[in-house]
């Protein structure tokens, strides 16, 4: 299983309405690409403030294995989610970390 974690830096004030309807966007992907195994969302609660960097905001999809990973890449509607989600962050794709692992 592949785990595909993204920390987000949004622009301050970005109301938490407009993160939760991206975050529902996402989570509807599970209806196109089969094999997402799991997607969740959560605010970073470190208090590691320097180390954070105001990347405040993660989610992560758990794919079945790469091939599902590399079909979410470049499906359609994950892109366009992905540009309205760039858009809200502090210095666009500046404001996003991507990390994938096996899990």
């Amino acid at each position: 299983m592949i785990r595909h974690l993204v920390a987000l830096r949004f622009k301050p004030g970005t109301p938490q309405a407009e993160k939760d309807a991206l975050y529902a966007d996402l989570a509807a992907l599970d209806q196109r690409i089969d094999g997402i195994e799991d997607f969740q969302f959560r605010a970073n609660v470190s208090v590691e403030d320097a180390l954070v960097r105001d990347f405040r905001d993660l989610f992560w999809f758990d794919f079945r294995d790469t091939a599902v990973r590399d079909a979410y890449l470049v499906d359609a509607e994950h892109q366009a989610i992905g540009a309205r989600i760039v858009a809200a962050l502090e210095g666009g794709a500046d404001g996003v970390f991507v990390c994938d692992f096996e899990v």
